[in-house]
């Protein structure tokens, strides 16, 4: 059986935009966020409610099969974009669609404009960057140039190998400083979101309350971001091997993937997911 159903008429599903984006984070109301690599997830995706799919360089892991998102490709981003965007216009869908920048594609301003005009063409609204102050330039040269922005701080797993491995980030003093300036500096170069991955729950609050116009994503840093997000497979709770001690399977509680998805939106809202107790690292 397919999992892509119908999609409500169009006139019932007013599309999520950057503007109306920025609109929920100015008012307060949570931002929910999850992959989705393919068409038929992205279909769920979207009737569930889900504000923004990231087509995430996590496909190398959950997709391929590799032990990290180094080996992901331009190209593969590039396909899977199109997959999910497709459906997303299909379905005269609502969600916004963000692209994942793979490794080694912005390492000057000028390949992140080639880069991300590759996802852009593709279907995404928006490019995700890892990166903290050093990446500020690049935010602001492809902002000036049309491209949306997600910065990405705190655990960047294309940075794996030189952070010592998933490692909790901002721990100590100096690390937090750096974290806030991180965010501050992409704000300031025109970032519109900023994931925060396994920041301690404390510090993702006080970057989250100093930015004003840069909504953060908290992915293991606790509830007081702007919004969640998860990896798909993680909250469907088939990730093969170790799974993240933030990730919370929601198949515990709905008998489809559409219900646990909506189930998802709904803790995200009712900000009951994710526990900051589970995030004090």
């Amino acid at each position: 059986m397919s999992v892509q159903p119908s999609a409500p008429p169009a006139s019932k599903r007013a599309a999520i935009t950057l503007h109306s984006l920025m609109k929920m984070y100015s008012e307060g109301e949570k931002i929910s966020m999850l992959t989705a690599y393919d068409a038929s997830f992205a279909a769920l995706a979207d009737l569930a409610g889900v504000e923004v799919i990231l087509v995430g360089d996590s496909l190398g892991m959950v997709c391929q099969g590799h032990n990290s998102t180094l080996p992901v490709t331009l190209e593969d981003m590039r396909y899977h974009t199109e997959c999910v965007a497709r459906s997303v216009q299909k379905q005269h869908g609502r969600p916004i669609v963000l692209g994942d920048m793979p490794f080694g594609t912005y390492a000057t301003p000028e390949q992140a404009f080639r880069s991300a005009s590759v996802l852009m063409q593709a279907g995404a609204h928006m490019v995700k960057l890892e990166g903290g102050v050093w990446l500020a330039p690049t935010v602001e040269f492809l902002v000036t140039r049309g491209i949306p922005v997600c910065g990405h701080i705190g655990l960047t797993p294309q940075s794996v190998n030189t952070l010592g491995g998933y490692r909790v980030q901002g721990r100590t003093d100096n690390a937090a400083q750096q974290l806030m300036q991180d965010a501050l500096q992409l704000e300031k170069a025109g970032a519109q979101m900023l994931v925060l991955e396994m920041v301690p729950a404390v510090l993702s609050g006080d970057i989250t309350r100093a930015l004003s116009t840069c909504a953060t994503i908290g992915i293991g840093a606790g509830v007081d971001t702007a919004g969640q997000i998860l990896v798909l497979h993680d909250m469907l709770g088939v990730t093969q091997g170790k799974v993240p001690k933030f990730a919370h399977n929601f198949m515990n509680e709905a008998s489809t993937i559409l219900e646990a998805m909506q189930a998802f939106v709904r803790a995200v809202k009712e900000q009951r997911f994710p526990v900051n107790e589970l995030h004090a690292w």
